[in-house]
């Protein structure tokens, strides 16, 4: 039986033409097992675009030259073109196309188009290499654009999220994610809820969002008491779904499923059996998080959610590498702020991992 592949690819230029870099992901059996990106000096977003296709279809190609391949990519372009509905008239995609059609059978190759925000891996990635090699050219956008923007009048939107308070599972630091058990918080965890909410009451919120789990509806509802606030409750705001290892200590996880244990402690981009990513995860949050200045633009916004999803978050606003997560942590009811600019979606870290209300 054939293997079977899927990939996603991306492709980005800062100028079109201008320095450009492109993303690539390739995965199997629901895993990723290969991260591809490379920075190829100036070119337009359609040839990054297709750069990215053509490198990991050459990657899968000395894998298995016989595998079936399922590519998706948030262009439109180049997803019609390689599936034949779309004529190639300039010469220089007529040449690319040709070079994609050549890295693997093309009989043996799918395309379908997703959204952006589902090609959240793959478009990291190219960024990754744009900012590793773009010393040498005028970037269109600043690194630095915080500095200046500190000195302007426009007020940002204020995110502060705060972690739950303890459950059953928080002392041994067992996996909670979204599974069956959705543990309440423990007598310590609600004394924690109160402590922060007394905290988060001095900063005088505009808005209360909060997951929709027990133990985040319960830390939610001390800080509802003091603040006046009635909660949102939003699915996207649920911890990372640790699958299988629900409920489970790491040393358990590591007894049973070794191999899986050690790919989720290697990559952001593992998923645990049955369950998300931190990549996911990632791709899940970022655009509800941009959305909160779009919807709340100047406002004081409290999100109450989870570990991974602070660590992710904090990660994703320094942009950081993808791994960089596993060197946070974030303690039960802390507070981490976050500011983002309506006008350009600016984003900056303030505070992580707040725990002078414990004091």
């Amino acid at each position: 039986m054939s293997r079977i592949f899927q990939v996603t690819a991306d492709g980005g230029s800062r100028g079109n033409p201008g320095p450009a870099a492109y993303g690539a992901t390739v995965s199997e059996d629901g895993k990723v097992i290969a991260e591809l990106y490379e920075f190829i000096g100036t070119a337009t977003n359609n040839v990054a675009e297709y750069s990215g296709l053509i490198a990991a279809l050459s990657h899968i190609n000395k894998l298995d030259s016989s595998a079936r391949i399922e590519v998706a990519m948030d262009s439109k372009l180049v997803v019609e073109q390689m599936s034949g509905r779309w004529q190639v008239k300039n010469e220089g995609m007529r040449a690319l196309v040709k070079s994609a059609m050549q890295a693997h059978d093309p009989a043996l190759v799918t395309y379908r188009w997703i959204p952006r925000e589902e090609n959240s891996h793959a478009d990291r990635l190219a960024n990754k290499a744009l900012d590793e090699r773009v010393d040498g050219f005028k970037a269109v956008v600043p690194a630095n654009r915080l500095t200046d923007r500190l000195r302007q009048p426009e007020v940002p939107t204020f995110v502060y999220m705060v972690r739950h308070g303890e459950t059953i599972l928080t002392p041994d630091r067992k996996f909670s994610g979204t599974g069956k058990l959705n543990p309440p918080l423990t007598e310590i965890g609600l004394e924690q809820a109160k402590k922060v909410a007394a905290e988060i009451a001095k900063i005088k919120p505009d808005v209360l969002i909060a997951s929709p789990l027990q133990r985040t509806k319960e830390t939610a509802a001390e800080i509802a008491k003091v603040t006046g606030l009635d909660p949102i409750f939003d699915e996207v705001w649920y911890e990372c779904s640790f699958g299988d290892w629900d409920g489970f200590s790491v040393q358990e996880v590591q007894e049973k499923w070794p191999e899986d244990y050690l790919g989720w402690i290697g990559t952001s981009a593992y998923t645990p059996p049955n369950g998300e990513s931190y990549d996911d995860l990632a791709a899940r949050i970022e655009p509800a998080f941009d959305a909160l200045a779009e919807k709340y633009p100047g406002k004081k916004v409290v999100v109450v959610t989870h570990n991974g999803v602070i660590k992710q978050m904090a990660s994703i606003v320094l942009e950081g590498n993808p791994n960089s997560l596993f060197h946070i942590d974030i303690s039960p009811c802390s507070i981490s702020s976050f500011s983002i600019w309506p006008s350009d979606g600016l984003r900056a870290v303030r505070s992580i991992n707040e725990r002078g209300h414990f004091r």
